[in-house]
């Protein structure tokens, strides 16, 4: 029996078609604040929402003993508790999904002796980056479950960030099958594409950091900044040590993720520019073209999201592009790699 077949193929990029809606949906989860709505964990039982009024209540009444409800939501009605409740119970339901998707027909593949053995030592990490995920999220709830009715901003970007790696893993298997034989490459343009993928990850976890402080509604002007038209308050508060104001402080955070932004541009503008310098392959052209690309309307989506004060659809679309992003990043890397 042929091991590594198509299936395995298609298993695989189910699970990033999977992770890739997950993502979509938590974003939709923290712009509607709808994250802190289930108070409890509940791993089979959890599956099933509240069924009739009563249960509706009780979960209710769970909800207003956290602080998000004491000192933000005081003028909740039910009707209101199940709009935010449905968006945090599909993003659970969605996470429960995916790993029964991941075990279930990996453990098929297994007893049919359809994987290579570098394919089930993937698989294995894959399943343990699942599981990790799972928790950070749950870390992450209980994090708004104290005294501050928010979720720390350092957990959702740990949450964040490892569905985004969780990913591009996946992907990277996948197209580890997809693509058994490989050209000699330049290894220069490769090294480069590595030093962008890193850079990228990092801008991603600034964009956990502006939506986990709210920054998004401060410094809503481009390209300087200034007092946002949103949010009301005094957005520039000094902190010591000095290092704090960027990686706690609204305005600190925002000026960190613009910058972090133009540098993306530069080093896929660079990325590009050396690698048509070099004899590339079809599937290596498309990848810098499709960085090129995606890294320009990535960039505008962010001025858009931060001029009209993060509109939810916004937010979500441009959560995506980052998504898009880096999936032609792990692409191109994939194609200049070994």
């Amino acid at each position: 029996m042929k091991k590594d077949n198509k299936n395995v193929i298609y298993w695989l990029l189910l699970g990033c078609v999977l992770i890739f809606i997950m993502v979509i949906v938590g974003g939709i989860t923290r712009l509607t604040h709808s994250g802190l709505s289930i108070s409890n964990y509940k791993l089979i039982s959890g599956t099933i929402p509240p069924m009739n009024e009563t249960e509706w209540q009780e979960a209710f009444d769970l909800y207003k003993q956290y602080p998000e409800y004491q000192k933000l939501n005081t003028h909740f009605t039910l009707e209101d508790f199940k709009d935010i409740y449905f968006w945090e119970w599909i993003h659970r339901v969605i996470g429960r999904f995916i790993g029964v998707v991941f075990i279930i027909p990996f453990l098929f593949f297994l007893v049919r002796k359809q994987l290579s053995k570098p394919t089930i030592k993937k698989s294995i990490i894959l399943l343990l980056l699942g599981g990790f995920q799972g928790f950070l999220g749950w870390y992450m709830v209980k994090s708004g479950l104290v005294d501050n009715p928010d979720v720390s901003h350092y957990r959702l970007a740990m949450h964040l960030t490892t569905a985004f790696v969780t990913f591009a893993y996946t992907f990277w298997v996948a197209l580890d099958l997809m693509f058994p034989m490989k050209k000699d490459i330049d290894k220069n343009v490769r090294n480069v594409i590595r030093i962008g993928l890193g850079v990228l990850l990092l801008q991603i976890i600034y964009g956990a950091f502006v939506a986990g402080l709210d920054a998004g509604f401060i410094h809503n002007h481009w390209p300087l900044m200034s007092k946002g038209k949103f949010m009301h308050e005094t957005v520039y508060i000094e902190q010591n040590p000095l290092y704090k104001n960027f990686i706690e402080g609204k305005s600190g955070v925002q000026f960190v993720h613009r910058m972090l932004a133009y540098f993306v541009v530069a080093i896929i503008f660079y990325i590009w520019y050396k690698a048509k310098r070099t004899i590339l392959t079809n599937y290596q052209l498309h990848g810098v073209n499709a960085l090129m690309i995606m890294v320009v309307i990535q960039f505008i989506l962010g001025v858009l999201t931060i001029v009209y004060g993060v509109p939810v659809w916004l937010g979500v679309v441009h959560q995506v592009g980052a998504f898009i992003l880096l999936s032609a990043m792990t692409f191109t890397l994939h194609r200049f790699s070994k």
